[in-house]
């Protein structure tokens, strides 16, 4: 842990409002109170070798001694050897498939991925069990990881027992299912099981391709389908069909005591409440979720292009126009993802939207006001990138055969192992700095708009910004508002107009390898600039809150910032199942009780 860290961590209980931190003290009437640090390897405490055996018996044989394939390049590095794991680690699925990787590589003066000492590679649920028990009895750091798609780190600790979740992949679609207890009080409807180690490619495969349904998602396909839905999750077509944890109708979930139990909303329903928002690894190791699914439209589509500016008077105008385009024309359930801001010494903004019901035509209509604005002032715009537009039937949307994807080139690697060819700058990534800030619909008022348009412009002179309206619920339908509502996620969600988003990053990089370890110079040099960008947009958004799964690793009030004023109702829930704090991740809920890597009662 670095000071840094450390700091941070000691400083969050203090940052809690004083009644949340009397009412939900976890040290108050707890009965047998653990130890005050968690057992490592090298202390006399830490599990014997026949105990250690007798955990791979109970979980049949899948107890793995877990070695990082970078460890023999810190002793013996050389190009060849070195090139080749890390090409391997621009491979989603090689990250995915071993249990000492992670998806993102680390983030500079925050934490760098590190395998655990032993991993129950979970079969069943009853592997699950035995590891939490396992863990429990032993006073060990557990590490749940489905996906590894954490920036913050969340999925791996050194030192630690890792409950790995990846083969538990099963998906099974359901023509009317109800959840356990609600005969009677809920109507059958049509539903996918999903289980703790699947990822989105293979789920929507399974719901859209072969189905023709649609599952409320990611965007990514190698995200893991149950981290995304306790996370909130928010998937391109979010502003039509809301937050995937609001379809969640049932989970399955092993809590601290080693109890496995049905969180629906007939059965347990402040465990299903907190698993929905409440952030993956807090609460206890979810084995299997049920989402709803839905109709699918005629057409999903995309409008995409890049427009320069000449001047800063021009971006200005450029950033104006848009802002106020998309208030008047897609401001509501069929536009999603992304309009990108970059201020500096050639000015341009990047139109990557996806359209929700709307074919090519339509799509193009929508956009025409404003394409024929910017081609009246070609003094001022030009087009770096023509604006095209594009629609599909939305039964292809997640098919490969029909789109610009990437596979998984392993000899003998499935069929279906693929991810979008974009996404590839992120995979093995190490993180610079990253910020993110939910913006209120009400800055986009003309009253307001203004100023919302100095802030864009300023943010994005400092370094280049995104506004992902996808991730900002206003604009939706009042029933998905309603059902996201109904979730732990911070209410401030169903106000925002869009989620901006600031980062930077590197190629996959760690200390003590030769050749491949991260800049830091640039990368405190970078973080340093997105600092100051995100300070431009508080300027008009003070206190917006925060996406837990992407925001800043150094969020200081990360409670208020995460789930608002659902964050008592959430302390209570942990204190209710997991009232000794087993369950630990880096800003999860209980963990201001914890030091930074959760090994130190704080």
């Amino acid at each position: 842990m670095n000071r840094r860290q450390f700091l941070k961590s000691a400083a969050a209980i203090l940052l809690l409002p004083i009644g949340w931190r009397q009412k939900f003290s976890f040290a108050q009437g707890v009965p047998s109170r653990p130890a005050a640090r968690r057992v490592r390897p090298g202390d006399p405490a830490w599990p014997s070798a026949e105990s250690w055996d007798r955990l791979k018996q109970e979980v049949g044989g899948h107890l793995i001694k877990v070695q990082s394939p970078l460890a023999a390049l810190q002793k013996a590095p050389t190009s060849a050897s070195s090139n080749e794991v890390f090409r391997t680690l621009k491979n989603p699925y090689y990250i995915g498939d071993h249990p000492g990787l992670t998806q993102t590589s680390g983030w500079v003066d925050a934490w760098t991925s590190a395998p655990s000492v032993f991993a129950v590679a979970a079969t069943t649920t009853e592997d699950v069990v035995a590891a939490v028990n396992f863990a429990r009895e032993h006073n060990l750091r557990l590490v749940i990881k489905g996906g590894a798609h954490s920036y913050q780190g969340r999925s791996n600790s050194a030192d630690s027992l890792l409950i790995w979740t990846r083969a538990m992949n099963n998906i099974v679609l359901h023509d009317a299912f109800v959840a356990q207890g609600c005969a009677g009080k809920h109507a059958p409807q049509p539903a996918v099981t999903v289980g703790a180690g699947a990822v989105w490619a293979h789920t929507y495969d399974a719901v859209t391709t072969k189905a023709g349904r649609y599952v409320q998602g990611g965007g990514c396909v190698t995200v893991g389908v149950v981290g995304l839905v306790q996370s909130g999750g928010f998937g391109s077509f979010s502003k039509n069909y809301g937050l995937a944890a609001a379809g969640l109708l049932e989970a399955e979930i092993v809590t601290a005591d080693g109890m496995v139990r049905i969180a629906n909303a007939c059965t347990n329903p402040d465990l299903f409440w907190g698993i929905k928002g409440g952030g993956g690894g807090s609460l206890g190791v979810v084995t299997r979720v049920t989402l709803r699914t839905r109709d699918l439209p005629e057409y999903f589509g995309k409008a995409w292009g890049t427009i320069k500016a000449k001047s800063a008077a021009a971006y200005r105008r450029l950033t104006a126009r848009i802002i106020g385009f998309y208030h008047d024309h897609l401001f509501n359930h069929h536009w999603g993802e992304q309009i990108v801001f970059e201020g500096r010494e050639r000015p341009w903004i990047r139109i990557s939207m996806l359209c929700h019901g709307l074919n090519r035509k339509q799509a193009a209509s929508v956009w025409k006001p404003f394409l024929d604005w910017v081609s009246a002032s070609p003094q001022d715009f030009t087009l770096k990138t023509p604006v095209k537009f594009k629609d599909w039937p939305a039964r292809q949307a997640w098919d490969p055969a029909f789109k610009t994807v990437a596979a998984d080139d392993r000899p003998g690697a499935p069929e279906g192992n693929w991810f979008w060819a974009g996404n590839r700058g992120q995979i093995g990534q190490v993180l610079h700095g990253y910020r993110s800030a939910w913006l209120p619909a009400a800055l986009l008022n003309k009253s307001r708009r203004s100023d919302l348009v100095d802030a864009l412009v300023a943010c994005s002179r400092q370094w280049e910004m995104s506004l992902h309206f996808n991730k900002g619920l206003a604009g939706a339908p009042a029933e998905e508002l309603a059902a996201a509502k109904d979730t732990a996620m911070n209410p401030a969600v169903l106000d925002a107009f869009a989620l901006a988003i600031i980062g930077a990053e590197g190629p996959p990089a760690f200390p003590g390898i030769p050749g491949h370890e991260p800049d830091v110079k640039a990368a405190r040099r970078a973080a340093g600039r997105i600092n100051a960008a995100m300070d431009e947009l508080l300027k008009v958004a003070p206190n917006p809150g925060s996406y837990f799964s992407e925001s800043d690793f150094f969020e200081r009030s990360w409670q208020q910032s995460f789930w608002g004023s659902n964050y008592p109702r959430l302390a209570a829930v942990k204190k209710k199942y997991d009232p000794n704090g087993l369950f630990f991740v880096h800003h999860g809920v209980g963990s201001e009780e914890w030091s930074a890597d959760g090994f130190t009662r704080a």
